[in-house]
């Protein structure tokens, strides 16, 4: 069955991985993207994000069967933010109407490992209540400095997992019948990671933050290959996660046990 996928972030790394392995499958691809793909936009600005979100539909036609949102940075700029999480939550809320159209919608995020890193909890909170302005003022402080201006990206990718799980059950995601997913993957050799891994300096930097004892790096592949099935019609009960997909590195953080948070204290 041939269905039309919209993906952002199609012209490089993760994105353009998925769009290529959808295109193989017979799928018919909208890609969004700065340039380079079937509608150019900028989903750091509001008006971006509506004005490619209208484009998407014009040539969408019919409906839209899908929804893989990969665009993203990870500068230690505000910026970040505004492309990573309401370049993701807006844009996808922009095209819910002609998704719920389909017969079997799916939508799914690229997240991040860097979602379980040290973030700023005040941004956090701000994105989550949709007031961007005041995610972008706290976004620019932050960036005063290198060690606090990481927190862009991790606060941003905490946000995006944070709103999938919360958005993912409710009556315009699940109640349309639409499974809504996010992906978290390691570290993936992809343009954007090239600079960074190329010094010894920057290997060891990356390899202390995402510690990935199964297979080490990652192809954009292994994660464009999770995205089309958590978006084709085989997933159906998949709602709200983060899937790691991190050559174990959330295993190497977070430890064995997950769970006992919540368990009754033992006397």
């Amino acid at each position: 069955m041939t269905r039309t996928y919209v993906i952002t972030g199609a012209a490089s790394g993760i994105g353009a991985a998925t769009a290529e392995l959808l295109r193989a499958q017979g799928h018919t691809v909208i890609g969004v993207d700065l340039a380079g793909v079937e509608v150019s936009g900028d989903l750091s600005t509001a008006e971006g994000r509506a004005t490619a979100a209208e484009h998407v539909i014009s040539l969408a036609g019919g409906s839209i069967d899908a929804v893989i949102a990969c665009a993203g940075i990870s500068a230690p700029i505000a910026k970040t933010v505004a492309i990573n999480y309401f370049g993701v939550t807006e844009f996808l809320t922009a095209l819910l109407p002609k998704l719920s159209l389909a017969d079997q919608p799916r939508a799914a995020v690229v997240s991040s490992m860097a979602s379980l890193h040290p973030v700023s909890a005040e941004l956090v909170d701000a994105a989550l209540a949709g007031d961007e302005s005041l995610t972008l003022t706290i976004g620019d402080r932050l960036a005063a400095t290198p060690e606090t201006g990481y927190l862009n990206y991790s606060s941003s990718k905490r946000a995006l997992s944070r709103w999938v799980r919360r958005e993912s059950v409710s009556a315009a995601w699940a109640g349309a019948g639409i499974p809504l997913n996010a992906v978290a993957p390691g570290t993936v050799t992809t343009p954007m990671t090239s600079g960074l891994l190329a010094s010894p300096e920057g290997l060891a930097q990356v390899d202390a933050a995402v510690p990935m004892p199964l297979n080490y790096h990652q192809p954009a592949s292994s994660i464009a290959e999770l995205l089309v099935w958590l978006t084709s019609p085989v997933n159906t009960h998949m709602a709200g996660q983060t899937i790691y997909c991190d050559g174990g590195a959330d295993a190497v953080l977070r430890g064995d046990d997950i769970w006992s948070w919540n368990d009754a204290p033992r006397g």
